[in-house]
């Protein structure tokens, strides 16, 4: 047999084709959306609502509650621009939160809901509580910025 016919080619190029070949790349990259959610949604957050898939750049993500799929929904362009940050990508162009069973998925396998508090503990309080939990300053900002909107339409009617 004749080798010198044969062209090498390093491992990485023949994948890189392929991937072009198969469009498999944008499917790698809007993937990448798994390991990274919890550590950029944050702990709360990540107990109650969790990537379901993505098609043709809008992410499904399930959510613990109805209120969850609200507040949430004040934060999703935040959240995906902070994910395409991560990224390093325009992976994520919308997302769609669908109300439904979210499976324990942190990494440090917490329980789904915190512990709740004593009931003489007054509301306030349970605000504070549950803002210092959150460790993003943008998303802790959004939910303080709500929080407060929610406690002066409350006292307002």
């Amino acid at each position: 047999m004749a080798m010198k016919d044969l062209q090498i080619e390093r491992l990485g190029d023949v994948l890189e084709k392929s991937l072009k070949r198969f469009e498999l790349a944008t499917r790698l990259d809007e993937y990448g959306v798994w390991p990274v959610w919890n550590d950029v949604v944050g702990k709360t957050i990540a107990r109650n609502a969790q990537p379901e898939k993505i098609r043709n750049g809008t992410l499904f993500v399930k959510v613990a509650s109805p209120v969850w799929m609200q507040q949430l929904q004040y934060m999703k362009e935040m959240i995906a621009e902070k994910l395409n940050r991560r990224l390093k990508s325009e992976v994520v162009q919308n997302i769609f939160f669908v109300v439904g069973r979210v499976g324990d998925q942190t990494a440090e396998g917490e329980s789904e809901a915190p512990p709740p508090a004593p009931p003489e503990a007054p509301q306030h309080a349970l605000d504070e509580q549950f803002l210092d939990s959150i460790k993003d300053p943008d998303i802790k900002q959004a939910f303080q910025r709500l929080l407060k909107g929610y406690s002066r339409r409350k006292q307002s009617g």
